[in-house]
């Protein structure tokens, strides 16, 4: 009999050992509660309690992941949408969690629900779609006003779908197909402006510069023709200047320049032209040769009136003498008239 009250006396003690020592993980924390009350937290490693009198609860301390279910909301513009996301969040604080929240997972959910019918039931369809990030930090931050009391710190929320109903996908899809046709349209037509702007600045350009070259080169033609006209009539004086002061030197006499003048008259009747200049001293000895011709016809005509009366050799006389003065007169004038004509000649050559 007391083999057997020691050998159940030595099993209860093993199994007060056994409760006694406690094993915690490196991501966990040991709440001890002696007698229902908290008493102290254990860190990881070996621990030891009093069985019967204290009690262990472990908390897991790692970052841990919690699925918000997709849900269906209503945004501002009156369109159903359907939402879903994930919560990431650690323990920070043992106690609180154990004593300030039953349930933590499921309270963090209908949280989250919550808040989210509230962030897109104030935006319009639109705002929803491209606000995600502005979704996230507001759900965010109210996890962590609420999760605080709880001992638990908020890392990260993230919507996970935001899907609209099936006929306004679709006609998302046509407005934007459409709007993208516009924007390729005036992109093209933008291209085609461009092009044409382009294209005349260059045309105008290219005329401009065509003008500048072709005045440029006028100018250059004008400045090389001015040079010329300038080299030459410097040239001209030069040998005019020469040719005078040798014939001065050389003392030429009358009968040489009477020679050289009629060398030229003999030059200018060799050219084919219907009508020839001559110089003025040219048209002075013709004049005299016409004068001497008029003087010898004059005679012939006086000798062929001496047969006539007395009173008619008188009157024959004076007739005489009055045309031997109008041929006096014609041969005085004669070479007034040639200079005249000369004279006239040369305007007419240099008009």
């Amino acid at each position: 009999m007391n083999q057997w009250v020691l050998i159940a006396a030595g099993i209860i003690a093993i199994l007060l050992l056994i409760k006694a020592v406690q094993i915690i993980r490196p991501y966990e924390r040991g709440v001890v509660e002696r007698f229902g009350r908290y008493h102290r937290t254990l860190s990881s490693g070996l621990n030891y309690i009093a069985p019967g009198m204290e009690i262990v609860q472990r908390v897991d301390m790692r970052e841990r992941v919690l699925e918000v279910p997709p849900q269906n909301l209503i945004t501002k513009d009156n369109v159903g949408v359907t939402v879903d996301g994930v919560i990431y969040f650690e323990v920070v604080d043992e106690c609180k969690v154990l004593y300030n929240v039953v349930k933590f997972d499921f309270a963090a959910i209908k949280l989250a629900q919550t808040s989210l019918r509230d962030l897109v039931g104030s935006m319009v369809l639109d705002e929803v779609l491209v606000s995600r990030d502005r979704i996230n930090s507001e759900l965010r931050h109210i996890m962590e006003e609420v999760s605080e009391t709880w001992g638990v710190n908020t890392t990260r929320v993230e919507i996970h779908r935001i899907d609209p109903p099936r006929d306004i996908v679709e006609a998302m899809s046509r407005q934007m197909k459409a709007e993208r046709t516009k924007r390729a349209r005036i992109f093209e037509a933008e291209g085609i402006k461009r092009s044409t702007i382009l294209t005349a600045e260059g045309e105008k350009q290219a005329h401009v510069l065509r003008a500048e070259a072709v005045a440029h080169a006028i100018e250059i033609e004008a400045r090389a023709e001015k040079y010329r006209e300038i080299a030459v009539a410097e040239g001209e004086a030069t040998a005019i200047r020469d040719v005078f002061g040798a014939i001065h030197e050389g003392g030429p006499s009358r009968d040489l320049l009477d020679f050289k003048y009629l060398g030229t008259l003999e030059k200018i009747a060799e050219g084919k032209a219907t009508k020839v200049f001559l110089p003025l001293e040219a048209t002075k000895v013709l004049g005299g040769f016409a004068g001497i011709g008029e003087v010898l016809k004059g005679f012939n005509e006086g000798e062929g009136k001496k047969e006539l009366t007395t009173e008619g050799d008188e009157e024959g006389e004076d007739v005489e003498e009055s045309s031997e003065g109008m041929k006096a007169k014609e041969r005085k004038n004669s070479p007034l008239k040639e200079m005249k004509r000369v004279k006239m000649s040369r305007k007419v050559v240099k008009g």
